[in-house]
């Protein structure tokens, strides 16, 4: 018991909690620094539930009682905060695996700064609004971009119909057959840059179609042909590409879709919850 983590104790009985100690059992794994220094009632108190069901989570997960589980908790803060202090198999080792780590958020949070300093708003406000007002979307996301662009492609179905997607290893004739000057179609493209990309932007611009890429700087192969180039990491010399920049983009491009068409969208999104709620799709 004492080699676990409070959150790997809590996670593997969870599902035999009671509804209440389900609660504190949430509340002790997202504020670890507030409960490690309360007593049972005031957990209670803070969660909405009586120190009984405090009390009694402790016996569920494998506790002497409450100040036993207190004392993980509070271990588990001071292990958290200062890893050293938990005896290790090889500190250089350690030392090694965290400052490779710490390497890697380094660098996302560079590329992350970079993309602030870098985003046009009035771009990004011009791409909310031509996809607002299309009659069609396509989203076009090959080998490894596929994920983002399935992950926007979902998203924009929330807010609005006629969103299209394409495979990760292509896309069909029949599927882009319809597209029009009043359509708009998202390229999603960074190195290495795929071939059916193009192909894509073709196709698209023999239709009149508007050309949206979503890439890594402005003179990628994508970028330089398409209407609107939202870009990533345009100044980062790096070889890495960050998907949490893409995400990030994305985000930022969906809030302003919502703020500009959100009665739209909240008509939407009512329907969509009723659906949701006949189907009994979610768990909570």
């Amino acid at each position: 018991m004492d080699q676990k983590p409070l959150n790997l104790v809590i996670k593997e009985n969870f599902s035999l909690l009671s509804p209440g100690q389900k609660k504190v059992a949430e509340f002790f794994i997202q504020n670890v620094n507030e409960a490690a220094l309360l007593t049972a009632y005031q957990v209670g108190k803070k969660v909405g539930v009586s120190e009984t069901t405090v009390i009694r989570l402790a016996y569920a997960l494998g506790f002497s009682g409450f100040s036993q589980l207190q004392e993980k908790l509070r271990k588990d803060w001071l292990v958290r905060k200062y890893p050293q202090s938990e005896d290790r198999p090889s500190n250089m080792e350690a030392d090694s695996d965290s400052h490779l780590f710490t390497n890697v958020i380094d660098q996302e949070r560079l590329i992350l700064q970079q993309l602030l300093q870098q985003l046009n708003t009035n771009e990004v406000l011009r791409t909310a609004e031509e996809i607002i007002k299309a009659d069609s979307i396509y989203i076009g996301g090959f080998g490894s971009t596929y994920g983002a662009a399935y992950w926007f492609y979902y998203t924009l179905k929330q807010f609005r119909g006629n969103v299209y997607l394409s495979s990760p290893t292509g896309f069909l004739a029949e599927d882009i057959s319809d597209l029009t000057e009043q359509s708009v179609v998202i390229i999603f493209s960074f190195p290495r840059y795929r071939r059916e990309s193009l192909k894509l932007v073709k196709i698209a611009a023999e239709q009149g179609s508007k050309i949206i890429a979503i890439t890594n700087r402005q003179l990628s192969p994508i970028g330089q042909v398409s209407d609107i180039t939202l870009t990533t990491e345009e100044q980062m010399e790096s070889d890495h590409h960050s998907i949490a920049s893409v995400i990030t983009l994305l985000e930022v491009l969906i809030a302003a879709i919502h703020h500009q068409d959100i009665d739209r969208i909240s008509i939407r999104q009512k329907k969509l919850e009723k659906v949701y709620t006949e189907q009994e799709l979610f768990l909570e």
